[in-house]
């Protein structure tokens, strides 16, 4: 009946209790092993989200001039969301190593110690009840003995009693003594089997409340430890699921942004763009005129007409050869001069409307700043306590010095910007240009504005002149505006010979086509020196050439070259 009334509690292994000693041990080991999961796992969600942000950071656009050019484009705006909901992406993930680590690591760590804990009590006390049982039956075990060997020894006082009051030689005092220690042997039996009998019970009741009372409740204990046990690791691991679920949500929105970032690249509004950047503004050059070279045979062969027939050859071939703009290679773009010249009309154009829109923002700044100062100067007036009226003159000075220097920078600009738009054609003009590059003579406009220039393919001003040397100069007016020439896969450039060193005094970005990158102390070849604008022309190797600014480098020209000179 007992043993129904238990069901399926472990008092059914009361003699196994070293069994679960060893399982429950077991079971505090399993739990520290899933707890050494769930920690592994945090660590691959923090290094793969520190990789993810690092991934993100590499490819995050740099501060420079490019990446305002990049921002035109929808692509590279797409791929610029996609880096930044990556970012979060990785957040995510670092949320979900937090949520490990604060939810089941922590909790599991702290729970184990109470686990072993609790495990140590339980099996103290079920040693002490079985150490107190034991020694109950030891005790037992001697009443038992006891009574055992007085029985013994009243059995034997008895038959020597009996003897000895059969033996008619023995005194009657021998027979008294012998009887009265029979009588007390038996007392002592008596005695003992009181004793034992007494002792027996008490046992039989302390080894009923053992086995019945006292063990079941500490199995019954490390039973509901086991069973918690059992139901945490239930819990740590629905909730191992559930820190990845939580995140699900902002993942999803991170991958719906990548998305539709992808959705609004625009193909076509990118190639608009690319038009919109690098229109040069020039108009489709005219037909070529015929020219009849077989009168030129016809006349009388003197100095005069060779003269004019080798000039008539420079120009015609100056101008068919500066026709052929969609062929040209500008190959020295460098930071170009202050008007932007060395640029076709339409993006010299857009530069100097930037640059007047930066200059009229700085002149609102100052002018803010002005008015700022005239208020704070007004109120030192009225109230001389609060400040000296005298110590804002000379940050006002400052700043009408600033405004003026600026406004004469803005009337250069804005006569540069009227140069252009006059040169440019205009749209609702339906008339034909037979040639591109005819003579212009316009005013200078400020005191920086080129003199009469011709539109040139490279988006310079030349003077078209009829002399040799004159040809020449239209040509290459300035280094900054190389000759026209054809690109490489129509005229290959011999390499320039060496012609001195130079050593670089300041670090040069090079970052426009044309000019190279330098650093602070390097030594390069020289292969064309100053002419004049600035630039010098230097080699670092077979491959990389082009030019940087005569003020970073320190350039020693050999003795035998043309010129040779020393100079800073």
């Amino acid at each position: 009946m007992v043993e129904e009334r238990m069901g399926d509690c472990w008092s059914h292994t009361k003699d196994q209790f070293d069994n679960l000693e060893k399982h429950t041990q077991w079971g505090i080991e399993y739990l520290e092993k899933y707890t050494k999961f769930v920690k592994e796992r945090s660590e691959i969600e923090t290094n793969y989200a520190k990789q993810i942000r690092n991934l993100s950071k590499k490819y995050q656009p740099k501060k420079n001039s490019r990446e305002e050019e990049e921002s035109k484009y929808t692509f590279c705006r797409a791929f610029l969301t996609t880096l930044n909901e990556l970012n979060d992406y990785a957040g995510q993930h670092e949320v979900i190593a937090e949520n490990l680590t604060s939810q089941i690591i922590a909790e599991l760590s702290r729970y184990l110690q109470e686990l072993k804990s609790e495990r140590k009590s339980h099996f103290h006390e079920g040693r002490k009840a079985q150490q107190h049982i034991e020694s109950s039956w030891k005790q037992l075990e001697s009443c038992k003995r006891k009574f055992e060997r007085d029985c013994k020894e009243a059995d034997r006082a008895q038959q020597y009693f009996e003897k000895m009051d059969a033996d008619i030689n023995v005194t009657k005092a021998d027979v008294e003594k012998a009887r009265q220690q029979a009588q007390l042997r038996q007392q002592m039996a008596n005695d003992s089997k009181s004793d034992y009998s007494s002792y027996l019970q008490k046992f039989n009741q302390e080894q009923n409340e053992h086995y019945f009372t006292v063990i079941p409740n500490i199995f019954q204990k490390l039973q509901d430890m086991e069973e918690k046990r059992i139901e945490r690791i239930g819990v740590c691991m629905k909730t191992f699921a559930d820190v990845d679920r939580q995140v699900l949500p902002i993942v999803g929105k991170c991958l719906d942004g990548m998305t539709k970032a992808a959705e609004s690249i625009e193909p076509k509004s990118d190639s608009k763009q690319v038009v919109e950047s690098y229109k040069s503004g020039f108009e489709p050059p005219g037909d070529v005129e015929f020219e009849d070279y077989g009168q030129a045979m016809k006349r009388t062969a003197s100095d005069t007409s060779l003269s004019n027939s080798r000039e008539a050859k420079e120009k015609s071939a100056g101008k068919s050869k500066g026709k052929l703009w969609p062929f040209i290679k500008n190959k020295n773009k460098g930071s170009g001069p202050e008007d932007f010249s060395h640029l076709p009309p339409e993006q010299r154009r857009k530069k100097l409307q930037g640059k007047l829109d930066e200059l009229n923002k700085d002149i609102q700044k100052e002018m803010d700043q002005r008015d700022a100062l005239t208020k704070m100067k007004d109120v030192y007036v009225k109230n001389p306590q609060m400040g000296d009226p005298t110590s804002v003159d000379p940050r006002l000075t400052e700043i009408g010095q600033n405004i003026e220097k600026l406004q004469f920078e803005v009337q250069k600009f804005e006569g540069w910007l009227a140069e252009v738009e006059e040169r440019m054609p205009s749209k609702s003009d339906t008339h034909r240009r037979s040639g591109l590059y005819e003579t212009q003579n316009n005013t200078t406009v400020g005191n920086n504005c080129a003199q009469d220039r011709e539109s040139s393919p490279d988006g310079s001003y030349t003077e078209e002149q009829n002399s040799e040397t004159q040809v020449k100069a239209n040509i290459n007016p300035n280094p900054t505006s190389t000759t026209p020439e054809f690109d490489d896969e129509f005229d290959d450039e011999e390499a320039l010979p060496t012609i001195g060193t130079c050593k670089a005094l300041y670090p040069f970005e090079g970052h426009n086509e044309g000019t190279i990158a330098v650093a602070e102390g390097e030594l390069l070849y020289v292969i064309e020196e100053d002419k004049g604008d600035g630039w010098t022309r230097v080699r670092r190797n077979e491959d990389e050439e082009g030019y940087v600014p005569t003020s970073y480098v320190e350039v020693f020209l050999e003795t035998n070259a043309k010129g040779a000179m020393t100079y800073i």
